[in-house]
């Protein structure tokens, strides 16, 4: 009878069958499945981002493989494409930041090493690709998975690297953990301050990914990590249901507008929102003006006339162009492009219809620009 560890790695093998032409390219070197990868099969929740360490030369370990490797020699690591998923290797290093917020500088070490580097005990094992099957947990990370509980590795983690402290607010709202005592305590002391706007931004983007995005909000507004908007919160929700269903499935990039409404920027939402138009060609010219983002955000703050811009008014297209208007004697200029909105918006209000009304009230409005603009 297989034990847990020949389980384990054989559920490892089987959710990453590429790992085959790893172990087969990396000779006598030592390579291991580490990180988030080992702690989501430990959850039984599927394939994660594949990431490998190796006793050896990354970049070396991912040119044999045969695929064109993106290398970055700063943080000895390389990256490959196999059977259409990205699988990230990195030498087995040990890192230290020079100031806080910080990039690390890195140097060659052991596995041991490389583990005790990591933010948390969750995302400090490894599984070996070959060898004796085991699970490598110096830190005691599948205790803390069963119990439910996140514990940083290390006093000055949130130091180091502050946006640590918006990955604990990921993996607490993703997995449903609590953090232990002193993790929390050092949570409230971090200062994200020290964090470049740019890394700060990419790190609240993929807060704003999670499917419990608001969770994690409401973690980081409890640490005083981030401010959220006025009901930012629940706004966050409302937008993450909208963009899951028609018709607004697909409208905005749901990572953006979920931080959008959270924290900020405001952008246009807000007079959205409390518009009322009256005609639709009125409601097109509010919501055209306005990008998807502020669209949906907007929709969420209870602009339910944007329903209808998006199921019906935006799909309205006009059966002429401007070379009708060129082909009937008008000529290329600001009267023409002024005709034609005049066009559309006797259209979308219902006033006219068919090819040849289009183009007589086209003719109508060319010969008097000045009223139409």
């Amino acid at each position: 009878m297989p034990t847990p560890e020949e389980d384990l790695q054989a559920a490892m093998l089987d959710a990453y069958p590429e790992l085959d032409a790893v172990l087969e390219a990396a000779g006598e070197d030592p390579v291991y499945l580490v990180g988030g990868a080992v702690r989501d099969l430990l959850l039984r929740r599927g394939r994660a981002d594949i990431d490998l360490v190796v006793e050896g030369d990354a970049a070396a370990l991912a040119a044999r493989l045969g695929a064109e490797p993106v290398e970055h020699k700063r943080f000895a690591t390389a990256k490959v494409t196999l059977d259409g998923h990205e699988v990230d290797i990195a030498t087995a290093r040990s890192e230290t930041y020079p100031h806080p917020g910080a990039l690390p500088e890195v140097e060659p070490a052991r596995l041991e090493d490389d583990l005790a580097r990591r933010d948390f005990t969750i995302n400090a094992m490894a599984i070996p690709l070959s060898g004796e099957p085991e699970l490598i947990d110096p830190r005691h990370g599948h205790a803390d998975l069963e119990d439910g509980v996140l514990r940083v590795l290390h006093e000055r983690s949130f130091v180091d690297d502050p946006t640590r402290a918006l990955r604990a607010a990921r993996y607490m709202a993703r997995f449903g953990l609590l953090a232990e005592p002193r993790t929390e305590e050092l949570l409230r002391k971090a200062d994200l301050g020290t964090v470049s706007d740019d890394r700060r931004e990419a790190e609240l983007l993929r807060v704003a990914g999670e499917p419990e995005a608001a969770r994690a909000f409401e973690l980081l507004a409890e640490w005083c990590l981030v401010q959220p908007r006025e009901g930012g919160v629940e706004l966050a929700t409302r937008v993450a249901n909208l963009l899951a269903a028609p018709p607004w499935e697909g409208i905005a990039p749901r990572d953006r507008a979920v931080l959008v409404a959270a924290v900020g920027p405001a952008g246009g939402e807000a007079e959205l929102a409390d518009a009322a138009p009256r005609r639709p060609s009125d409601a097109v010219e509010l919501a055209r003006a306005r990008g998807p983002v502020e669209l949906v955000v907007a929709r969420a703050l209870g602009a339910e006339w944007l329903d209808r811009y998006l199921e019906e008014w935006s799909a309205i297209q006009l059966e002429i162009d401007g070379e009708d208007l060129i082909a009937a004697g008008v000529p290329q200029g600001p009267a023409l492009g002024g005709a034609l909105r005049e066009v559309l918006r006797r259209k979308l209000d219902g006033e006219i219809g068919g090819r040849e009304q289009e183009l007589e009230v086209a003719l109508e409005a060319a010969r008097r620009p000045d009223e139409v603009g």
